[in-house]
């Protein structure tokens, strides 16, 4: 069974690209956190149900904040952190940083061995092998982000499938906040009821997408899609649009979210009172049988249009 969800709200207006999310109750709600024991077919029930998962301490807390620490330590260099504090804080500089020293980092960080465990560390492979019914396949291209405080852009509204259309609709996303992510640090937040949605508008894709090349057809950015691939930047107007609401969560470390490939999804601007640097890590996992989207055969990169 799902843990009762917080009633607590957000006791911040949620922003995200220059919108403020609306506070109504129909707008604005909170995700439902779940047990991690319950079951591997209770979770696949409410994966089916929900289009995500929020299953808390599914990893070991410490762990998590170790591995926080380590990804900070290599970042520091760049003077993104405040000077003299405690790295797995990851309490931001008061001044500005070299951003081009700490994505070269990052992009040496993904393809490191330490990070790759982190991935592939036994708690995940052994959930991930049953819930997709087979042996698990962790796509090679796996995305770790940083965001400092008064970020002012956010992800916009967007849902997976639509970069990974060259393999199987079957692929399952799983966010892990490397530290605690209250609501303030701008984490994801998810489109309650939208993995309908998201199919429908891919099935609709796919139907304009008839006439097109093969490479164009698995294209995020082709003639018939929108800018980036995205849903809508304007986060309010998309709860509008499909009468819907928002879920948030304040995470923590040790927990992991799976979501369906069609479920929209999005993240909010950095807000942190403390000055805390969101860090976060995106992998995929399928079935090793599936067809894999040859596409994510390679590390990410900075600019690989995906």
């Amino acid at each position: 069974m799902s843990i009762p969800a917080a009633k607590s709200s957000p006791s911040i207006a949620l922003t995200a690209n220059d919108k403020v999310l609306s506070t109504a109750p129909n707008r604005l709600g909170r995700l439902s956190p779940t047990r991690p024991s319950i079951g591997i077919e209770s979770l696949r029930q409410l994966y089916a149900a929900q289009g995500y998962l929020w299953l808390k301490g599914l990893l070991p807390r410490h762990e998590v904040i170790q591995f926080r620490g380590w990804v900070l330590s290599h970042l520091a260099e760049s003077g993104l952190l405040k000077p003299g504090t405690d790295t797995s804080l990851g309490i931001a500089s008061d001044g500005g940083f070299d951003r081009q020293l700490a994505d070269r980092r990052l992009m040496a960080l993904v393809r490191s061995t330490a990070y790759e465990g982190f991935c592939a560390q036994p708690r995940m492979s052994r959930l991930m092998d049953a819930f997709v019914g087979g042996l698990s396949y962790l796509h090679k291209r796996k995305i770790m982000r940083f965001t400092m405080p008064g970020t002012t852009t956010a992800t916009p509204a967007h849902y997976d499938l639509v970069y990974l259309r060259g393999g199987t609709s079957r692929v399952v996303t799983a966010w892990i906040p490397l530290g605690d992510t209250p609501v303030d640090m701008g984490g994801l937040i998810y489109l309650e009821g939208s993995h309908a949605v998201g199919a429908a508008m891919e099935a609709q894709f796919a139907r304009d997408n008839a006439g097109l090349s093969p490479e164009e057809r698995i294209s995020a950015y082709n003639r018939n899609m929108g800018e980036g691939g995205w849903v809508s930047k304007d986060l309010p107007a998309t709860a509008e649009r499909f009468d819907t609401r928002w879920l948030t969560a304040d995470y923590e470390a040790g927990d992991v979210v799976l979501h369906s490939p069609y479920m929209i999804h999005a993240s909010t601007t950095n807000q942190s009172a403390e000055g805390l640097i969101r860090l976060s890590t995106d992998i995929r996992y399928q079935n090793v049988d599936d067809e894999i989207d040859a596409r994510w055969g390679s590390h990410w990169s900075l600019g690989d249009m995906l």
